[in-house]
């Protein structure tokens, strides 16, 4: 049981090697937690490089099946992990995923904790012990207001007419009020960010981009297509903000005026 995943580990990290340039975020290989039959396998990078097998958990908690996802993991000392079913390992874009979540572990490990305890709606959500907040969340996702100015957003990005999108952001964070765009602008930095920067890595292995989010109703996947699309935007002007992701939160935050107002 502890060798079976070391050819696909292998491929893990030569992929990584290979994508390494497009981002700080894929520079290194995280923590790799493979659920099997309602426990984890718990992966980690040894000094030479390698994958090997830690220990094995048992999972804290119902895993849906095909789950991708990072978090911290108590019985791995809290550290930040890639927490994946076995399927992932059966196809390239399974490995793509498994990029995606490396930058969830970079994020984490960064800035993260920082910029939610700037946010209102983080400092509440952590006084109720409200740990489901980032999925859980009421976001007005059917609002006609929303849905106009959002829709208007995305159509500037599209022409790249940077006025637009500053004036279309002004009327959001007006119509929506403090926790709702708080709400907002952590999905499409946090998700925005990863999505970005799986669509540079599926461009590089000729894959389809990933642009699911679009279609109405919309929910909180709206806000990784959108955030890309917005993050692909702003780097394009500044590309120090893909070293820096606490200065592209609040790019994004002061509709990229470099005007940390919060």
């Amino acid at each position: 049981m502890t060798r079976i995943y070391n050819k696909d580990l292998k491929r893990l990290t030569a992929l990584q090697k290979e994508v390494a340039g497009i981002s700080p975020a894929l520079a290194r290989c995280y923590p790799v937690a493979i659920v099997v039959d309602g426990t984890i396998l718990v992966y980690d990078v040894n000094p030479g490089g390698e994958y090997q097998f830690i220990k094995q958990i048992s999972a804290p908690m119902a895993m849906p099946s095909g789950v991708r996802a990072a978090f911290q993991l108590a019985d791995f000392g809290g550290r930040i992990a890639c927490v994946v079913s076995q399927d992932v390992f059966d196809s390239c874009e399974g490995y793509v995923s498994l990029l995606h979540e490396f930058v969830h572990c970079y994020q984490y490990e960064t800035c993260e904790q920082d910029i939610k305890m700037r946010l209102d709606i983080a400092r509440k959500a952590q006084e109720v012990y409200d740990v489901m907040w980032e999925i859980e969340y009421p976001f007005p996702y059917r609002s006609k207001n929303f849905t106009r100015e959002y829709v208007n957003f995305l159509s500037a990005i599209g022409k790249e007419d940077h006025i637009t999108v500053r004036e279309t952001r002004k009327r959001l964070r007006t119509y929506l009020g403090v926790h709702d765009y708080e709400y907002m602008v952590w999905q499409e930095w946090k998700e925005g960010f990863a999505r970005w920067v799986e669509n540079r890595v599926r461009e590089h292995l000729d894959l389809p981009g990933n642009n699911k989010g679009l279609q109405q109703p919309f929910s909180r996947v709206l806000f990784y297509v959108g955030g890309a699309a917005y993050i692909d935007l702003l780097v394009k002007e500044q590309t120090s903000l893909i070293e820096n992701l606490g200065s592209l939160f609040w790019e994004i935050f002061t509709f990229g005026t470099s005007k940390k107002a919060v």
